[in-house]
């Protein structure tokens, strides 16, 4: 009997419009929301939150977010938050959020310094993936998911980046099977980590963070574009973890035909491998505002080989900036 109210990305909105219909809207709010990065604003967070209380959220109420990555963490704040916390469900539409930001319960919103930097972590009551939303991505949207899913097995299982190698054509071209593993898959490896340290508190390789693999970089690149749509999350994180591992090679923790072997598989999956946001001169001012980052030092999550990622602490940032593909 509880109230629920349906915060839905307006392009799927319209594709399941007639669905929708035949709810019992009187007990059903939905908020139609235009997907962006940009949605995950103090301004936005404002709006809907209004716009919940003056149509009488209260405890017992749902909030159900349908949609991507962002739209799922700017609703678990706002659920996370109003009335101190009421119930959500999550049922992500993107490859990305299916793999990744559906599963541990962070949310937030960006400022202007970093992305991410204000949020809570909070859990969904259900999280309901259904692979059918897949097929009317776009196949960049499926790339940029498929990106998070070779994080996954970069940082924690060797045999499955072997099976990724093997088996990436089928994976973007939607091979149900395939995308069930890679699916179920990723989700085990994140859950994992998940479950070691909800809180991220850790500073070892059990640590969340961990799964962080990548980001450090990519979230500068993501802020110094400003979130530009022609930059979406999952190829910012690409050319994070191409840097991520070219610093692990370049202390001496890789060998170069790992090395290779990531760029590679990331060049036959046309994963972008560079942006040229990280000879910006802010760049690494914006890294130090990372999470993960204590007292001004830099923390990095890289790797000890395929399959084993590792929490650095107190990386020396002037290194970091001399090395080869920093130095313009």
């Amino acid at each position: 009997n509880s109230k629920k109210f349906i915060l839905i990305d307006n392009n799927i909105y319209k594709k399941i419009n007639d669905n929708l219909k035949k709810l019992n809207l009187k007990k059903i709010t939905i908020i139609k929301i235009n997907f962006s990065e940009k949605i995950k604003t103090f301004n936005n967070y404002f709006k809907i939150s209004s716009l919940l209380l003056k149509n009488r959220i209260d405890r017992s109420s749902i909030i159900i977010s349908i949609g991507g990555g962002t739209l799922g963490d700017l609703s678990g704040f706002i659920a996370s938050t109003i009335l101190r916390g009421v119930n959500f469900i999550l049922i992500p539409s993107t490859l990305l959020s299916q793999v990744d930001s559906s599963i541990g319960g962070k949310n937030g919103i960006n400022s202007k310094y970093a992305k991410n930097q204000i949020g809570t972590i909070f859990q969904p009551k259900l999280v309901i993936i259904d692979p059918i939303f897949l097929n009317s991505l776009p196949m960049r949207e499926i790339k940029s998911g498929y990106a998070e899913i070779v994080k996954h097995a970069i940082i924690n299982d060797n045999k499955f980046f072997i099976w990724l190698e093997k088996n990436y054509k089928k994976i973007l071209s939607l091979r149900n099977k395939e995308v069930i593993y890679a699916i179920n898959k990723s989700i085990g490896i994140k859950l994992k980590y998940v479950q070691n340290d909800e809180k991220e508190k850790l500073t070892s390789s059990y640590s969340r963070s961990i799964l962080n693999f990548g980001h450090t970089f990519g979230h500068a690149i993501e802020t110094i574009n400003n979130y530009n749509p022609n930059l979406n999350h999952g190829e910012a994180i690409s050319t994070g973890m191409i840097l991520a591992a070219k610093v692990s090679f370049e202390i001496g923790k890789i060998k170069q035909n790992e090395l290779e072997r990531i760029i590679n598989h990331f060049k036959n999956c046309s994963l972008p491998i560079f942006n040229k946001a990280i000879n910006k001169s802010n760049f690494f001012r914006i890294m130090i505002n990372d999470k993960k980052n204590y007292n001004g030092k830099l923390n990095l999550i890289l790797l000890n080989k395929i399959g084993k990622a590792y929490y650095h602490k107190n990386f020396d940032i002037s290194k970091l900036k001399n090395m080869p593909f920093f130095s313009k």
